[in-house]
């Protein structure tokens, strides 16, 4: 029987920001990935922007309500898509979320930006954990929604595993020709945006591992969020924050993992609130 094409984290456009869009080009990786990267506001020498860092399979779209209201408080915003997402290619290097981390200092270097306030969501908020610890020169705060630190942080609620299986069955399908004269394979989902659709499940699955331990080098101001009915399990979620050394805990009511999308006010609030304790410890933000 013909697979049934999975397509659970494939990039979904909620349509863009209406904010106003000053750059939009695809910027090149070391390994030759292009990733799609779009600025909304003017960026300013004196003012540090918001970096947003999107979750798998998605877009920099995720934050479009976040990105208007962003603008609305005189913060720049950049919005990369991330590799083998969105409007992004995927390059050649193993998928890891240090690539992934790497790769959004490939954007802040092309911009010429020297600190970012950096807001991640999911896979995001893993980067932005990454970046923190290990490059703390280039990160003025950040706020890690719905992140894990290992892939049994989170909870399952997709069948993940099984989503892998069903792209992979897919994959097989479409490459070996076996598709009747019935159909036309041009107006089905393509072997290899599948195949990628695959390989960033299989991420989620077998990554990150991050030690707890580490993140007690990160100094700047930190939020970790989470949804009150998120997929993250409340352990992961606690030995984030106590990792952290003065990192604020806020669990947002009633939503679940969708936090840009379900809780734009609560997330815009905490980029704000970490904005004005950067500025306050460090003059020159």
């Amino acid at each position: 029987m013909m697979p049934v094409s999975p397509r659970p984290y494939r990039a979904t456009s909620y349509g863009l920001p209406s904010a106003p869009l000053s750059f939009a080009q695809r910027i090149e990786t070391p390994d030759g990935a292009q990733i799609a990267t779009f600025v909304y506001g003017d960026l300013q020498p004196e003012q540090a922007p918001v970096l947003v860092l999107h979750g798998n399979g998605g877009s920099h779209t995720t934050f479009c309500a976040v990105i208007e209201r962003l603008m609305t408080a005189g913060l720049a915003v950049v919005a990369p898509d991330a590799r083998a997402q969105g409007q992004s290619t995927r390059g050649t290097a193993p998928l890891s979320y240090e690539l992934l981390a790497e790769d959004a200092l490939v954007v802040l270097d092309h911009l010429g930006i020297r600190r970012a306030h950096v807001l991640g969501h999911s896979d995001g908020g893993i980067e932005a954990l990454l970046l923190a610890r290990d490059h703390a020169n280039r990160v003025a705060s950040i706020v890690a929604g719905g992140a894990n630190l290992t892939p049994d942080g989170v909870l399952d609620e997709w069948d993940t595993p099984s989503s892998v299986a069903k792209a992979q069955a897919w994959v097989s399908w479409m490459r070996e020709g076996d598709i009747p004269n019935s159909i036309d394979a041009s107006l089905l989902p393509q072997a290899n945006d599948i195949a990628l659709d695959a390989e960033l499940l299989q991420l989620m699955l077998d990554q990150p591992h991050i030690d707890a331990a580490s993140l007690g080098s990160i100094k700047c101001p930190a939020c970790v969020l989470v949804g009150e009915h998120d997929c993250i399990t409340k352990e992961e979620t606690d030995a984030i924050a106590h990792g952290i050394p003065n990192a604020r805990l806020v669990v947002v009511p009633n939503v679940g993992h969708s936090l840009p999308r379900l809780a734009p006010d609560s997330v815009t609030c905490e980029v704000l609130t970490n904005v004005l304790i950067a500025q306050r410890t460090s003059p020159t933000e």
